[in-house]
């Protein structure tokens, strides 16, 4: 291998490296698995719907069959795949889409050791980012070119698909990894990369990224480019921005104390820190759960306000402002009882 290829080689981060090639290659999701296995044994393909948490193998599992389908030579050719939230309008539904969608297909080389089934598959990641308008267009793209063309939905939110593509897909459910799968996935990273990573920090990592594999997989090459091989805890923690406990104590100290100027005072502290807003509620809602200074009733309306500020801060709320709106509500909260 040439320097420049071994260069190459090294900077191909590892969730791109480690991508299942193959329908054998897939980890978890048996019955999904099973599921394309039969497509691919008979030849046939229904538009799909692919739905659930980030990191689960949605896009994997679709390119993966594709593969198989076609081979290395005629996968380029017979395979579209586009990433719906950068590419989310209409015009790329008459453009892109409807281009390819339209196309006539080629004949695969002869000899050629792959089935290569009469038709294309078109494969829409984050399609819930869609809009109204270019999911309407999409419909009718479905509808005219469904002999030569398949379509593979991915997405998050399977709600966010109108109702007229859903009901022409079959849908599939995908759940997060278990915590062995991972934890296994990531010791045969270390093997191959011969990453020096104990058990308590590949646990660690796993238990962080709450099934989202591709996750884990990028805080291990992370911890890895930054820690060699004094990979730890609490350097994965700095790595992930996951806040210390010493800073959701100090919190549930500032509220509990129903003093509004001490609570002000430890948020101004905390900000200076520089840690995510989100990843502070996130983790104090997990703490607010089993903390004993809380009644059971507390308990749950800090967590309905804990769904509408999560909510605010991904809509793009000034941080700041949310966090001591949040604990305002908290510390009036205690004070009320």
């Amino acid at each position: 291998m040439h320097v420049d290829e071994q260069k190459r080689t090294i900077l191909i981060p590892w969730v791109e490296k480690f991508r299942p090639k193959t329908l054998s290659d897939v980890v978890s999701q048996e019955s999904l698995v099973s599921a394309m296995n039969q497509f691919l044994q008979t030849q046939t393909l229904p538009h799909l719907l692919f739905y659930g948490p980030p990191g689960t193998g949605k896009t994997s599992l679709i390119l993966a069959l594709a593969k198989d389908f076609y081979g290395p030579k005629m996968f380029k050719e017979r395979v579209l795949e586009l990433n719906a939230s950068d590419e989310r309008g209409i015009n790329t539904i008459r453009e892109k889409v409807k281009r390819f969608a339209q196309q006539s297909i080629a004949p695969p080389p002869q000899n050629y050791n792959y089935p290569c089934p009469p038709f294309k598959i078109i494969v829409l990641d984050e399609a819930d980012s869609l809009t109204q308008d270019a999911q309407s267009a999409l419909r009718r793209v479905i509808e005219i070119h469904t002999k030569i063309t398949r379509f593979c939905l991915v997405c998050n939110y399977v709600s966010k698909i109108i109702d007229p593509i859903a009901s022409r897909c079959a849908k599939f459910r995908f759940t997060p990894l278990p915590s062995d799968v991972g934890i296994e996935r990531l010791r045969l990273i270390c093997q191959n990369e011969g990453v020096q990573c104990g058990e308590e920090e590949l646990a660690h990592i796993q238990s962080i990224s709450h099934g989202d594999l591709r996750k884990s997989i990028t805080l291990l090459q992370s911890a890895q480019r930054l820690f060699h091989d004094n990979i730890t805890v609490n350097a994965i923690d700095d790595i992930a921005g996951i806040v210390p406990h010493r800073i959701i104590d100090s919190l549930i100290a500032a509220c509990t104390s129903v003093s509004y100027d001490n609570l002000v005072s430890t948020l101004e502290i905390i900000r200076r820190e520089g840690f995510s807003a989100r990843q502070i509620i996130e983790q104090f809602a997990e703490e607010l759960v089993i903390s004993p200074e809380f009644s059971d009733i507390q308990k749950a309306q800090i967590s309905y306000e804990v769904a509408k500020f999560e909510k605010n801060l991904m809509d793009g709320a000034n941080e700041e402002l949310q966090m001591k709106a949040f604990f305002s509500l908290v510390l009036l909260s205690c004070q009320t009882g």
